[in-house]
């Protein structure tokens, strides 16, 4: 399994076009990079970018997504060739979403992992801790995550179980100030989780970062022959791709961590944000390209996987598992095993 790389062309009025078996990036009629298509799997172009007509045709030829989001990260449309996958994998995956009691057992599976991989989040601040009363909070907040996990088996239904990982994830945010650095915490204060529009700067950099990590899980499940748009977590609706969005969950922590450490390394600062009419807070200029990079860098890390035995990028681990997922849906394996953090 290759790990391609996701080009990102954030350059307002850039232009890219195909130039014989390469993509050219132009801006004001100057060539700036081109890239070989066989080294990408997809391209992501924010606001307003221009793409060839050609190109989309070879794009599309080529299995590469072509996925547009606004100049702020937020989706807008997504261009791909034909599906591909066996369709049998599918008619499975549509039969078994409304099997109550299989979509009961995936959606509670995700849950877990991703309460449990926020949860070491936590441990972790705890124990690395200059501060007492940080420790003790971070903490508490483990305490309260591992008694969510031990309630998970009684979930009886989705909505019992979307509840407990709404309680799970307001206890988590309610935390995560106390893993940044003293003199961060005024500028990046956090009251919770709050989404379209985000109403603070942390909000804005989570969302930001959220968003390169739900095309990377749709890709995961595409590229694993399922349908995104069918899910067992999250409430299929018109446009959403709910799949991705479950994939998605047991990633979240992983996002969270690589934004702390933009933050406390100083990488992203209070001056990066701009605030809109309505309260909406938004990351501006080149404060994205510096997420972009660390984003990348971080893909190319390697972690262990307990059913591999070798070190696996971790841009690599959505199609792992997407590709066990697929794997429960013909059923070779009893259950979905999310991936944990050791």
């Amino acid at each position: 399994m290759q790990l391609l790389n996701t080009l990102y062309v954030t350059t307002p009025e850039s232009y890219i076009h195909l130039d014989n078996d390469t993509l050219r990036v132009e801006v004001e009629k100057t060539t700036r990079l081109r890239v070989p298509l066989h080294h990408l799997g997809a391209v992501v172009c924010f606001g307003y970018v221009s793409v060839s007509l050609p190109l989309m045709h070879r794009l599309a030829d080529d299995g590469i997504s072509l996925v547009l989001l606004d100049s702020h990260g937020r989706f807008k449309a997504r261009l791909e060739g034909a599906v591909s996958g066996n369709v049998l994998l599918r008619q499975a995956q549509h039969g078994l979403g409304r099997d109550p009691a299989f979509a009961l057992a995936v959606a509670r599976n995700c849950v877990a992992g991703k309460v449990r991989n926020c949860r070491q989040v936590l441990l972790r601040g705890s124990r690395e801790a200059k501060v007492p009363e940080d420790a003790e909070l971070l903490a508490r907040g483990a305490c309260d995550l591992a008694a969510t996990l031990r309630a998970l088996p009684t979930a009886s239904d989705l909505d019992t179980l979307r509840g407990l990982e709404g309680e799970a994830a307001r206890q988590y945010f309610g935390a995560l100030t106390s893993l940044l650095r003293a003199s961060a915490r005024a500028s990046f204060r956090m009251d919770g989780r709050s989404r379209r529009p985000p109403r603070d700067r942390i909000n804005a950099l989570l969302s930001f970062v959220y968003s390169l990590l739900m095309n990377d899980c749709r890709s995961a499940v595409e590229a694993a022959g399922l349908d995104p748009q069918i899910g067992f977590l999250h409430a299929v609706r018109p446009g959403r791709a709910a799949l991705a969005l479950d994939l998605m969950e047991e990633f979240r922590a992983f996002a969270d961590r690589l934004v702390l450490s933009l933050i406390n390394r100083g990488q992203i600062g209070r001056d990066d944000f701009v605030e809109r009419e309505g309260g909406a807070v938004l990351l501006e200029g080149d404060a994205r390209k510096t997420v972009l990079v660390a984003y990348q860098e971080r893909k190319q890390e390697s972690l262990s996987h307990p059913l591999l035995s070798e070190p696996v990028p971790f841009g690599l681990l959505p199609h792992v598992q997407a590709r066990l997922l697929a794997r429960t849906l013909r059923g070779d394996t009893a259950e979905y095993l999310p991936y944990l953090v050791r």
